[in-house]
């Protein structure tokens, strides 16, 4: 059964509910015993979209995403809808979002606190904004994350041993995916930063986006972590590590994915190839975690 966590007070604009609905794929409510039963003993997966995605999109694009995943038994895949979508223009409405994200988070925990406890493992990955989202989730958990890929993710460079070292510090295994061909991450987020981060607890001045450079440093971490810089000739911008708007997905990446060399040539010649890569790679860590689908 495809599940959604809906996070959203309105199917579109930049509001948190004030509690989590449980969504399937034909987004019928559903009571938060099944999203516990379907959970129960297994390894559970949180995937969550980034900035300026619509409820609907957001569902389009981890549902699609979670077919070219194709985790292992005994694991369950749970999209995560939350509320990063510009309740006026994105470029004025973006430096705001972190604290949507925030507020997204705390209110992710609680659920999960309350509902995930028989779940055999917890791992997460996000996009852009998104790693925002699973950081402050991960913060607020009762219990510690087995996997966390932050893909593209649009947070300083240096988060993972300042403003969420506590959160890193309770996760087993850590996957960066990062591009420099992210133009977004490039020019936008040092813009947005400067706004934004005023209002929450990171560097107003930062300009590195972890998603963009890696880490600043994994010296201090407890956490096994790694950093994939993606190799320039690739072309990975920003939005292409989920699938796009065209439902017409390309064929999975068999695993194991390895990390690609900085000459590497880009492993399908084919249009659309790449977020079949990501789910390789998220397929590859959640295998390789050594949890009891492993």
């Amino acid at each position: 059964m495809a599940l959604f966590l809906d996070l959203r007070a309105m199917p579109t604009g930049g509001f948190v509910a004030d509690d989590v609905q449980v969504l399937d794929a034909d987004h019928r409510v559903l009571p938060p015993a099944v999203f516990a039963r379907e959970v129960q003993g297994r390894d559970l997966l949180l995937a969550t979209h980034g900035f300026n995605v619509s409820g609907e999109r957001g569902m389009q694009a981890l549902g699609g995403w979670e077919a070219l995943c194709g985790l292992p038994n005994p694991s369950t895949y749970v999209g995560v809808l939350w509320p990063g979508d510009s309740r006026f223009l994105p470029i004025v409405d973006y430096p705001m979002e972190g604290s949507v994200a925030l507020k997204s988070g705390r209110l992710l925990a609680r659920f999960l606190n309350r509902y995930a406890t028989g779940a055999a493992t917890v791992s997460f990955s996000s996009h852009s904004l998104g790693a925002r989202v699973l950081l402050e989730t991960v913060r607020n958990l009762d219990r510690p994350v087995h996997t966390a890929l932050l893909m593209a993710a649009a947070i300083e460079a240096d988060c993972l041993t300042r403003e969420y070292a506590d959160a890193a510090a309770k996760i087993g295994r850590i996957l960066v995916l990062a591009s420099e061909a992210d133009l977004v991450l490039q020019f936008a987020f040092p813009m947005g930063n400067a706004f934004g981060e005023l209002v929450m607890r990171g560097d107003p001045y930062a300009t590195r986006a972890l998603g963009r450079d890696g880490p600043e440093t994994t010296i201090g971490l407890s956490a096994e972590c790694r950093s994939w810089q993606i190799p320039k000739g690739w072309k990975f911008g920003h939005g292409d590590y989920l699938p796009g708007k065209d439902l017409d997905l390309p064929f999975p990446f068999p695993p194991p994915q390895p990390a690609p060399g900085p000459d590497d040539a880009p492993p399908r010649p084919t249009p659309g190839w790449k977020p079949s890569w990501s789910a390789s790679v998220l397929r590859t860590q959640i295998g390789q975690a050594g949890g009891s689908s492993a």
